[in-house]
């Protein structure tokens, strides 16, 4: 389709002076359009690959994939829970765990948290919290020293630190019709779990023995966490394992409670994709006034090329790669610009953060403090391609009234 004739003339008209300046600017505002919205597109698709990297390798590693919560009491006889959820296939490991709601206070400021009660050794099998916890400190995470693992939003709020000493206030089961005071613990904060997001605003740990005393189950607990192989199907697989079980539990999955994030990326993903059609189509359209305007402009170089004996297909090829110049061009300085950006993205956002002096991810609302990014080749070439695609579909319009130009109606014209 396109001759190495074509090209060269092509090349010439678009390296060559114009002598409509308006031609000029217009191709330029073109070449601008594409590059812009080639490279915003490529950045905003960055940000969200790297908030589902956050999610996945993030929360998604130290939340519980699957639970079996016990209906109105605790679970008894929990060793034989996780034995039979580790039968299905696509139940990687199950753990107990006791949660409880409490208050924890140091001085006059208090905060509501979730206290979990875990087994470190058989925690490790079913999350990646430990790698959030210095090492020294989960080893010696024991029952009996009333020790706590904070969150690290909760220890900024309450000004604690680590060696620190601290109360919870654990609500007392009793009588529907009285009313108790609550149990009141002091424990020393062992550690801090950093995450950077929302989880350690709400978050502390305590050993799964202490729990236990603390709620009052003895050697019962509040539930099994489960770790799936495949997380996006989650529910399915709590489902299938929760009905061969020889108890009456709730059944909950991951996608209950932040399964709204995923889907949220998904559909911003979704949007980035037909905004990404949109702008660079507008920014394509830009083309189509370049080279109508540029047809008038090389309306006498085309009739004497006619005159040559240059045939109506080799007219078009000439403007189609004019026009595609300008989408080649746009498109890999706009791919280079968004790469280099989103590369950096975080230290860019976090320098301005500094300047300004405002969070603009806090990580009491959001599951990370801060904006992930993450290149993906595949993004960066379904940008580009698009950009390069549109902009030979532009051209093709000009390229057909230039192969239609009367070469003697033009030259008479002069």
């Amino acid at each position: 389709m396109f001759s190495s004739l074509s090209l060269f003339i092509g090349r010439r008209f678009s390296r060559a002076k114009q002598r409509n300046k308006m031609v000029s600017f217009i191709s330029l505002s073109s070449t601008l359009g594409i590059m812009v919205g080639v490279a915003v597109i490529i950045i905003g698709l960055s940000a969200m690959n790297g908030f589902e990297r956050e999610l996945k390798d993030r929360v998604l590693s130290v939340i519980s994939h699957g639970e079996f919560e016990g209906v109105k009491e605790p679970i008894l006889d929990w060793q034989s829970v996780v034995t039979q959820a580790e039968k299905h296939p696509e139940v990687e490991a199950a753990a107990p765990y006791v949660r409880l709601t409490a208050l924890a206070e140091k001085g006059s400021q208090l905060k509501a948290i979730e206290v979990r009660g875990i087994d470190p050794v058989q925690e490790e099998k079913v999350s990646n919290l430990n790698q959030y916890i210095e090492r020294d400190v989960w080893d010696n995470f024991a029952a009996g020293s009333k020790q706590v693992i904070l969150g690290q939003g909760v220890a900024s709020l309450l000004g604690v630190e680590q060696g620190d000493y601290l109360t919870l206030m654990i609500p007392s089961i009793g009588s529907a019709s009285k009313v108790q005071a609550p149990k009141r613990v002091r424990v020393q904060v062992a550690g801090l779990l950093t995450l950077n997001g929302q989880i350690d605003h709400n978050l502390a740990l305590v050993p799964l023995a202490d729990a236990q005393q603390y709620a009052k189950l003895n050697q019962g607990v509040t539930g099994v966490s489960l770790k799936v192989s495949d997380v996006l199907n989650a529910t399915q697989i709590v489902r299938e394992s929760g009905n061969t079980l020889d108890v009456y539990v709730y059944l909950r999955s991951w996608l209950q409670k932040y399964g709204f994030l995923y889907r949220d990326i998904q559909l911003v993903r979704t949007i980035m994709y037909l905004v990404m059609v949109l702008v660079i189509g507008v920014a394509s359209f830009n083309i189509v006034s370049t080279l109508m305007m540029a047809v008038k402009d090389r309306a006498s170089e085309i009739a004497i090329l006619r005159t040559m004996g240059a045939t109506d297909g080799l007219v078009k090829r000439i403007f189609v790669w004019q026009g595609v110049f300008s989408g080649v061009l746009g498109s890999l300085v706009g791919s280079v610009i968004g790469v280099a950006v989103a590369l950096n993205l975080t230290q860019i956002i976090s320098a301005l953060e500094s300047l300004i002096g405002h969070k603009f991810l806090s990580g009491d609302i959001y599951f990370v403090d801060f904006l992930p990014s993450q290149v993906n080749v595949a993004d960066v070439m379904l940008v580009s391609s698009t950009a390069i695609i549109l902009s030979l579909l532009a051209t093709w319009y000009p390229a057909s009234r230039a192969s239609k130009l009367n070469p003697a109606a033009v030259l008479s014209s002069k």
